[in-house]
């Protein structure tokens, strides 16, 4: 380090990775507490004789070589730090002034000083108070992660067939050549290394990614007691729930329900970029969803939680963080906590290169919530806010007031996502068959929804036959009259 580079270094003053202390006649103690917070996150800068914002203040002559050789000292000494780390402190004049600097890279183990585990964040040192986040340093410090803890006694058996169905079914969708269309469930495994040794027992087993993963809920719930999601609607109910959703499953019905619980509780929000149309709200909420299950720590027992408001989506989840503080696009820093995992979802298209849902998370968010950003916070709890447009739940009261005014309400309404109305409607703009209609609503009994749905529209000339002379045609089709247009365009004409 020259003078002129430790001066550009001052100016920029104290941050994530820079601690100044005066220490003019005397070694500042409290500067242990840095290196150490140092060592244990991503490395950073120590200078002494300089302030807080950077102004040079100089130690004195007569003390730079006895407050180097305690430090030097006091580093190799284990009733201090543990382990003891060495590290080279030197003299540099600025300005006719000495300062000691020394730089702290990140080191591959945990470190304590005094018997307390440090840490570093953009406010400054802090301590690891809890067992929690003292284990979370550890897993931070191990090379191997929590995905990759190997269970020897469950073998194939132990996991869900359905789920292996599902993920080649969407695999087959993004790349019909994709071998792991015709592997077994356990060369697919092997492939993924999702099964491997323990280290400790030398056998073979799965590891936690597969149980995550495929994972019947019984075997999630023998390694992983205290795994579950969270999944509530709070728009009326703010204190409870108006619904709720807790998910035990493995991780490719985790995304599904939770995919579906959205659709159900949040509108649709359609989209032309270029030549493609598609929903803001799945691009967004899909990426939201996704980064609760890739990036979450499953080794703890925080809670996991998604939870949509009037006004926003809310994500949370323990995590182990890579930096601390809110995530913008200048500050990303992809890095996957459970690559295993992340691996299964990239191969099946959902997840693209690294870093790329952050960015769409960021692109599309201001178009659904007014120009509002994202907000991305990486600390112990990892957690999303995604703000929505004012008004954007008043769309869905709207229809389902019109869905009561129509007479539609005979129990099946109750559990119709604003989706399925919405879609219902829009496809009678055209001649549809009954039956399609049938699909959108859930509905199985030809006969009776017919009766309850179609012939009611039909009797306030909301619907029409594409062949009135044919009643009981197998080709028959209904779409909206003119009145049945005006109807359903006063609720909104996104719809």
């Amino acid at each position: 380090m020259t003078g002129e580079e430790l001066k550009s270094l001052l100016a920029h003053g104290e941050g994530v990775d820079a601690e100044f202390k005066e220490s003019t006649h005397q070694l500042a103690r409290k500067i242990y507490e840095s290196i150490c917070a140092f060592l244990n996150r991503k490395g950073g800068h120590i200078v002494l004789g300089a302030k807080d914002d950077g102004g040079i203040v100089g130690i004195a002559p007569d003390s730079i070589q006895e407050q180097m050789d305690t430090l030097v000292k006091d580093m190799n000494n284990p009733q201090l730090f543990r382990p003891t780390y060495y590290l080279n402190f030197e003299s540099i004049e600025v300005d006719g002034k000495l300062l000691i600097y020394c730089h702290v890279p990140e080191s591959t183990q945990a470190h304590s000083y005094k018997n307390v585990y440090y840490d570093r964040n953009r406010d400054g040192d802090f301590e690891l108070r809890s067992t929690e986040q003292i284990a979370n340093l550890f897993i931070r410090k191990s090379k191997r992660k929590t995905e990759e803890t190997v269970y020897p006694a469950l073998g194939m058996d132990a996991l869900e067939e359905e789920a292996f169905d599902f993920m080649r079914q969407i695999v087959r969708v993004d790349n019909a050549e994709h071998p792991w269309i015709s592997m077994s469930n356990e060369e697919v495994l092997r492939s993924g290394q999702m099964i491997a040794v323990d280290p400790e027992t030398g056998k073979e087993g799965l590891t936690l990614a597969a149980i995550l993963l495929f994972g019947k809920r019984n075997t999630i719930a023998s390694v992983l007691p205290m795994y579950f999601i969270d999944v509530l609607c709070r728009i009326h109910d703010t204190e409870l729930y108006d619904d709720r959703l807790q998910v035990k499953e493995n991780l490719m019905v985790a995304y599904r329900s939770i995919m579906e619980f959205i659709k159900k509780h949040l509108p649709e929000k359609p989209y032309i970029e270029g030549m493609q149309r598609f929903s803001l709200r799945d691009r967004i909420l899909r990426e939201v969803t996704l980064n609760l299950l890739i990036h979450r720590e499953y080794s703890s027992s925080y809670p996991t939680t998604f939870t949509i408001f009037s006004d926003k989506v809310v994500t949370e989840n323990w995590n182990v963080p890579y930096v601390y503080g809110k995530i913008d696009l200048t500050t990303l820093k992809p890095h996957r906590k459970n690559p295993l995992i992340a691996n299964v979802f990239s191969q099946m298209g959902i997840v693209e290169e690294l870093g790329s849902g952050t960015r769409k998370i960021f692109k599309y968010t201001p178009l659904i919530s007014g120009g509002k950003e994202p907000m991305i916070e990486e600390e112990d709890v990892y957690k999303v806010t995604i703000p929505m447009e004012a008004g954007v739940q008043n769309e869905k009261l709207e229809w389902t007031k019109l869905w009561d005014q129509l007479g539609l309400s005979k129990g099946l309404s109750k559990g119709l996502s604003n989706e399925q109305i919405g879609l219902f409607f829009e496809s009678l703009m055209k001649p549809v068959a009954a039956s399609k209609l049938r699909v959108i609503l859930g509905y199985t009994n030809a006969t009776k929804f017919k009766n309850s749905y179609i012939v009611p529209l039909m009797e306030q000339g909301l619907v029409v036959m594409s062949q009135p002379d044919k009643p009981n045609s197998p080709t028959q089709k209904y779409y909206l009259t003119e009145k049945g247009k005006r109807v359903i365009g006063s609720v909104g004409e996104e719809k």
